[in-house]
Order: structure tokens, then sequence, then C-alpha cells
């Protein structure tokens, strides 16, 4: 079965990525969770990012704020496709250092980009890349897919009442 690892700068940076962890444990995608700072354990950075795809990893989503460096530090490393999640903290203009930090990636280190603290499309993007060869995960996202048009509907119904 394939497997998310969901890592970020800071435990700080936790509220905003566990909607990340929520949906794909919703999806019923294994996650792997961990604390890994581009500044402040680039040795274990560097460890994660060349050794993912070895550990059974398919995809990673990596959250930073301020000056963001983890999501293109590991994508720089690693063969596996990267989600940037960008958050906005107490060390950030308004977020977008983390979101500019995130988005302009040089050619030839590509990091998927959500908006800020969008952990939860990061998180439904890394289950979408994993459906894409794998059918009983596809079939997962076409429920969750359903299931939000349904909530529409639904919601829709209960305005015109």
């Amino acid at each position: 079965m394939a497997k998310v690892a969901v890592i970020m700068g800071s435990t700080s940076d936790l509220p905003v990525m566990q909607d990340a962890i929520d949906v794909l444990n919703e999806l019923g995608i294994e996650v792997s969770v961990d604390i890994v700072s581009a500044h402040r354990t680039p040795e274990k950075m560097y460890e994660f990012g060349k050794n993912a795809h070895k550990n059974g990893i398919s995809a990673i989503i990596a959250g930073a704020g301020g000056a963001a460096h983890l999501p293109g530090m590991v994508a720089s490393l690693s063969p596996l496709p990267v989600i940037g999640v960008p958050v906005k903290s107490s060390n950030s203009i308004d977020g977008w250092d983390s979101v500019l930090s995130i988005l302009q990636m040089p050619g030839g280190v590509p990091v998927a980009t959500v908006a800020l603290n969008g952990a939860k499309n990061a998180g439904i993007l890394a289950a979408q890349i994993i459906g894409s060869s794998n059918e009983e995960v596809l079939n997962r996202i076409i429920a969750y897919k359903e299931s939000l048009k349904e909530k529409v509907i639904k919601g829709a119904a209960e305005i015109k009442k």
C-alpha cells in the first residue's frame, strides 16, 4: 500500500498540517509524520530526502513557514513528487514569503504548491497522484469527490426550504 510522508519544519506547523494527515487517513492512505527542519536539522533533511523512496514513501507533503526552504530542498534530493504547503507562521510576512519560496522553484526541481495553509488540498493531491496508478485509491478519491458534490446539493436544498 502507498504511504505519504507529511513533514514540517517545526511542531508549530502541526495545526495546519493536521488537515493533510486527516484527509489522508479518511482516504485510507498510510501516513508517516515527522519534524524535518531544513535549517535546524539539515542532516536529517538530507537523509530523509535521499531515502524516502527506499522507505516505502510514494509522495511527500512538506509544510514550512517563513523562508520555507524545506519543500524545495527535499525536492532537490528526492525522486518523489513533493507537494509544498506554505504555512503562515509567526515569522512570516503575512505568509507571502512562504508562498513565494515554495512556488518559485528553478527548472528541474518541481514542487507542487497549494494555497497558504492549504494542507487539506495537499493531502487530496497526494492521494490523486497515488490514485493515478492505484485503482483502490482512485475509487476512494471518486467517492470523496462525489461526497463533496452531495454536500453542496444538500446545502442548496436546505437554502431553498
